[in-house]
């Protein structure tokens, strides 16, 4: 805002100097463009994986051989390009594909509206990580909280909004979780990518991995190291423990190797050697479960050996 003789005036943008009103009132209007996939931006944040399996081969060879038939979601950015709200799996086909363009719906968002679009647009699929849930439904959850009493922006229903519900609960009943367990979800979130990654390979349930997160950093990095030594993964009441050490500012290398080298209830009796009496055998850093295949293996060659003298 600017004055000439006293008289405030709005100085045009420059959008508006060089379009035509036409092509500004386009922009503002949901359309259908084929745009250059160089022109298209991934989601900021975005917390589901495109991955590269049969799936996305499949999708790459229908896409070589017959165009995408369904048309992605962008919003336009400031500078002139667009950002991708659904459709990164399409995106990537396509490139697999060899296609340089790509159907887009252009629809003008706000960020939160185009993070509630993006989450509830990738739910729908099949398989979806546990770290996809936790990092989508924290982000979706923030958005809706920022929206305040603006619900109109979220899929709620005017029951609802009568209700005056908060936003986990509409979270909850929209995506058919109970409220804890979008809280679980969310606390994954707090966990170190390589812990985060057990979660997704299934080689640690989501209980233990709740109670982990609550660690800090430097904790579950000294976790992870024993737990790749001992090549095991905390039970939940061994999680526990580990957070109540934490709390009480107990937590050290020490107590959590011996935390993790108690028996679970679940686990038949072993025979035990102590680690300091075989460790000077091994090169630093073997884990546990190497040196005991190590030692049988030289166990069954001692045995056919023994054998072979016998004869």
């Amino acid at each position: 805002m600017t004055k000439r003789n006293g008289i405030p005036f709005a100085l045009p943008a420059v959008d508006d100097l060089f379009t035509t009103q036409e092509e500004r009132d386009l922009r503002q209007q949901e359309h259908i463009r084929e745009l250059p996939l160089s022109d298209i931006h991934d989601f900021p944040g975005h917390p589901f994986q495109v991955r590269m399996d049969e799936a996305m081969e499949e999708m790459a060879g229908s896409i070589r051989e017959y165009g995408v038939l369904v048309p992605v979601l962008v919003r336009p950015r400031e500078d002139g390009s667009y950002e991708m709200v659904a459709g990164h799996r399409r995106k990537r086909a396509s490139e697999l594909a060899g296609r340089t363009k790509l159907p887009c719906i252009v629809r003008s968002l706000t960020d939160d509206e185009a993070i509630l679009v993006m989450v509830d647009s990738n739910l729908q699929r099949e398989t979806i990580l546990p770290s996809e849930k936790a990092f989508a439904y924290k982000m979706k959850l923030e958005a809706m909280k920022r929206q305040g009493q603006r619900t109109d922006l979220t899929s709620a229903t005017l029951l609802q909004k009568s209700e005056k519900k908060t936003s986990r609960q509409i979270l909850a009943e929209q995506t058919g979780e109970s409220h804890e367990q979008i809280r679980k979800y969310i606390r994954l979130t707090h966990l170190i990518p390589p812990l985060l990654e057990r979660v997704d390979a299934g080689t640690m349930a989501l209980r233990p991995a709740v109670e982990l997160s609550y660690l800090t950093e430097k904790q579950q990095e000294m976790l992870l190291e024993a737990m790749e030594l001992e090549d095991c993964s905390p039970s939940h009441v061994q999680a526990i423990k580990l957070r109540h050490l934490a709390e009480e500012g107990k937590l050290d290398e020490g107590t959590i190797g011996a935390l993790l080298a108690e028996q679970k209830p679940n686990q038949k009796e072993q025979l035990k050697i102590p680690q300091e009496r075989i460790r000077k055998y091994f090169p630093k850093g073997t884990s546990r479960k190497q040196m005991e295949e190590t030692i049988v293996k030289a166990l069954e060659w001692y045995r056919k050996r023994e054998r072979s003298r016998e004869r």
